[in-house]
């Protein structure tokens, strides 16, 4: 019986781009504009840029592949890894619920990267995207939820994501994406551990998996050797990272289920383990005319992988690490009817957030655990000043496939996201989106930001 890996491998090496369903294609497209979006926000970020010095040190200076966040240029596996760590510190890059596993932050980088490399044109592009997104959210919703408890999923399941459009685009054959494969998967890395210390390592998370994925996909392209089963094999992945993994997620309906249309945007620049709660809080304030001084407790009823990743962060010390933190993020929400990144960077430790943080608790509740992680649905319990007992529900977050973003809503997201962080003025940045909504006509991927 051929292995599941095998089964990937030869999805991921033969699917074409006249194989996508028209829908699909308009999903990836979107996608593609919302990490362009992410990727310029990280525009100085202190983690991105050390990162970044570190690509540019090791040369070469110039190179066929983008550095977007620097303006410059550099090999495909420096330019990757950069613009890796750059959009996923911002916290907006997108996420699939299911596999619990940001695909964009992984998938794009090196895609983008070797499809400049290469002058690959604006479908071979998409369509090298679909492979990773099919691959990457297969093996994070393979991996489990034991698996999310203690290794941050971006990171592991990334790296076979970014192997993936990179293979593509190379011409792999299935015995060479195999290979490819299985490297990617021995350098599977990334470890929650950080959050307790607000340390810098998940930007390392998504450089490492998009540059080892890349990598991978090089050196296999050469007939260097891969593990056969990295997935399922007696030493593989699900035997020292998973007690609940499941192999007939890798290959379930594998080529009719699109999981790539299943991908989330995010609204709240916020781990997607708070959304559905502030979206639930946002419901009943906008409802019961609410507002912050109204607010004496809120329980937050959540998903066992909300306490996991969220509860060892009790007083946040920087913006990131609040972003973290289920009560700045209500407090967030509370005050200014959405969690963003300028209300996070002036009120992340303001007295305000600190009071309402410190009054919001989270509790395991039974259906939102069992809907988890195929839904992500928001229930909180909010206990007002004057004695009154209020309920909220949200069952699809602002984002969701079933509440998803316009095309101007996500437009708008990128703009604002460049105003933020001033890594394009805005006629630079709108000239820029409004050519990458072309880029199934594109004959070749040059640079997205001129």
């Amino acid at each position: 019986m051929t292995s599941h890996t095998a089964q990937l491998a030869a999805f991921a090496s033969a699917l074409r781009f006249e194989d996508i369903p028209d829908p699909v294609v308009r999903k990836i497209e979107d996608l593609l504009v919302d990490w362009f979006g992410s990727t310029v926000a990280g525009y100085g970020a202190r983690p991105v840029e050390t990162i970044t010095r570190f690509a540019r040190a090791m040369g070469p200076a110039e190179g066929p592949s983008e550095v977007i966040v620097e303006g410059s240029s550099s090999s495909p596996y420096w330019a990757a890894m950069a613009n890796a760590a750059a959009s996923h510190v911002a916290e907006q890059d997108d996420v699939h619920n299911g596999s619990v596993f940001h695909p964009a932050t992984v998938v794009f980088p090196p895609a983008v990267a070797v499809a400049q490399a290469l002058g690959a044109s604006g479908k071979q592009l998409l369509a090298a995207a679909v492979v990773g997104y099919e691959v990457g959210i297969r093996v994070g919703e393979f991996l489990g939820r034991s698996h999310y408890r203690v290794f941050h999923t971006t990171g592991t399941a990334g790296t076979l994501a970014a192997a993936a459009p990179v293979g593509h685009l190379l011409g792999l054959d299935v015995r060479q994406m195999q290979h490819a494969l299985g490297s990617a998967g021995t350098q599977s890395a990334g470890l929650w551990e950080f959050l307790r210390t607000a340390a810098d390592s998940k930007q390392l998370h998504t450089a490492h998996a998009a540059a080892a994925g890349l990598m991978s996909a090089y050196l296999a392209k050469e007939d260097f050797t891969g593990a056969a089963d990295i997935l399922n094999g007696p030493q593989g992945m699900a035997a020292g990272m998973s007690r609940d993994a499941d192999p007939a997620r890798l290959v379930d309906r594998l080529g009719s289920r699109w999981a790539t249309a299943e991908t989330s945007f995010k609204y709240h620049a916020s781990c997607r383990h708070t959304h559905p709660a502030a979206d639930a809080l946002l419901h009943v304030m906008q409802m019961h005319r609410l507002q912050v001084t109204d607010l004496a407790r809120v329980v937050t009823h959540v998903h066992q992988g909300a306490i996991d990743v969220l509860g060892s962060v009790i007083r946040p010390t920087t913006v990131h690490q609040s972003k973290f933190s289920m009560g700045t993020v209500l407090a967030m929400v509370a005050q200014f009817g959405r969690a963003g990144l300028v209300e996070f960077d002036a009120h992340f430790l303001s007295e305000t957030t600190q009071a309402l943080r410190d009054k919001v608790e989270m509790v395991l509740d039974a259906e939102v655990d069992g809907a988890y992680p195929g839904r992500w649905i928001g229930k909180v319990t909010v206990t007002t000043t004057d004695g009154r007992v209020l309920a909220g529900r949200v069952d699809e977050p602002k984002g969701d496939p079933g509440n998803t973003l316009s095309r101007q809503e996500i437009t708008d997201k990128a703009m604002r996201l460049a105003a933020y962080s001033g890594g394009a003025k805005p006629e630079a940045m709108r000239r820029a989106v409004t050519a990458l909504w072309q880029v199934v006509a594109w004959p070749r991927v040059g640079s997205l930001l001129s």
